[in-house]
């Protein structure tokens, strides 16, 4: 093999543990009832293809490639215990699950794992943000550093989070199932958490060479689907579901071929999926029909003005600001407060929103949230204020880390500067 398909091999191999990262790590959490261990043979395995593939080719089936290949990596570890009789009972498990699926097996419950695993980090006993953080690393195939920006904290503070909160499932011995349908009103809002998170990524990659990451966002749907079945009479899980459906109705727009980032404003609207918008707006309207209007339903309602409106000087944005102002009222945190801000730069001028950017930036909230400066530079560059607009680009700039933002950030940075 060349270097150059040596190299080809390696990326791929990348781009396929980052994808199903997630999904094997499911399976085996709920075959091993370990996390720490799980994600301890999970990368033994990721380690194994990477020594393998290259030279092997990547097999037809990887997702069941990495899911055997972990299994039996945690029955060397189980062997070797000190505790072997102890871990007997494990060991004999994993050999079941081993003797039934072959390599190129997979595990065909692993959607319905994945969900009831997602319901088990959200169990109560675990606080709100460690239980969605935990959940969002070890089932949604977020990196810890994604989920730090998400929750507005360091990325060391969010390790010692995720440390603290799987030592306290296997301590408390938190059951890995779904709980019965009467509890599940007290874990619904983080499991809500979770796929949105999952889909916020998928649309807005932080990392990587894409804008978007289309196997997250068809997996937040596919979650969305299954637990609007599961609660047909919430209208948040609907909500939910119409708020990715009416985003991702736009995902393809928001690149070109060769992966360049593309705003709104500049989308070609003929490539938004009409199929999925009148889809969304039906959800959301059963949604509101129930007199009950949530965050998501309200985000939901800001995303259909976008989808439906005609062209983008035909947005409604004195609408989208007003609804921004409804859902500070229900969530009120920096982040909302910035899209209110940059809604009402549209709805009536650029000027009118910069006082609210000044001072998100003197609170120093959102310091570390990259968005919040592109945001901001964005503003300042439509009120003609240049080098402040540089200067906030910049800052942008120096927090991105996805390959697509960072070009369109440097195109904007040159345009204020020439």
């Amino acid at each position: 093999m060349t270097p150059a398909s040596l190299e080809q091999t390696r990326a791929a191999v990348k781009s396929i543990v980052r994808e199903e990262w997630g999904r094997v790590l499911a399976s085996l959490v709920g075959q091993l009832r370990d996390f720490a261990l799980a994600e301890d043979v999970l990368q033994d395995a990721v380690v194994a293809a990477l020594g393998h593939w290259p030279r092997d080719g990547v097999p037809a089936r990887p997702r069941a490639w990495l899911l055997q290949t972990a299994r039996r990596k945690a029955i060397d570890r189980l062997r070797r215990d000190a505790n072997f009789q102890v871990k007997r009972a494990e060991l004999a498990v994993l050999h079941e699950f081993d003797r039934q699926a072959g390599q190129d097996d997979v595990d065909e419950t692993i959607a319905d794992e994945r969900l009831r695993l997602i319901f088990t980090c959200c169990h109560p006993a675990l606080a709100e943000a460690a239980r969605v953080a935990l959940t969002l690393r070890t089932l949604g195939g977020l990196a810890t550093e994604e989920i730090a920006r998400a929750f507005l904290v360091p990325e060391a503070t969010m390790v010692q989070r995720l440390t603290r909160a799987k030592r306290k499932i296997k301590t408390a011995g938190i059951p890995y199932e779904v709980p019965e349908p009467e509890l599940w009103a007290e874990r619904l809002g983080s499991v809500l958490s979770v796929i949105y998170l999952i889909f916020n990524e998928g649309y807005a990659a932080t990392t990587g060479e894409a804008p978007t990451r289309g196997e997250l966002c068809r997996e937040a749907i596919r979650l969305g689907r299954i637990l609007a079945q599961l609660v047909p009479g919430e209208p948040e899980a609907a909500g939910l579901l119409a708020l990715m459906l009416l985003h991702d109705s736009r995902r393809v727009a928001r690149s070109d071929a060769q992966g360049n980032l593309i705003t709104l404003e500049q989308q070609d609207r003929t490539l938004w999926d009409r199929d999925l918008i009148a889809a969304g707006a039906r959800l959301l309207e059963g949604a509101l029909a129930q007199g009950s209007p949530g965050p998501y339903q309200i985000q939901a309602a800001i995303s259909a003005l976008h989808a439906q409106a005609p062209s983008y000087t035909a947005t409604d944005w004195r609408e989208i600001t007003l609804l921004y102002g409804e859902l500070y009222a229900l969530q009120p945190s920096p982040v909302v407060r910035l899209n209110a801000a940059v809604a009402l730069s549209f709805a009536r001028g650029a000027e009118a929103a910069l006082p609210t950017l000044a001072d998100l930036e003197r609170q120093g909230t959102l310091a570390r949230y990259q968005p919040f400066h592109a945001a901001h530079a964005d503003t300042l560059r439509r009120a003609g204020c240049k080098t402040a607009a540089a200067n906030a680009y910049r800052q942008a700039l120096a927090l991105t880390r996805n390959a697509a933002e960072r070009r369109f950030l440097e195109d904007r940075l040159g345009d204020v500067l020439g």
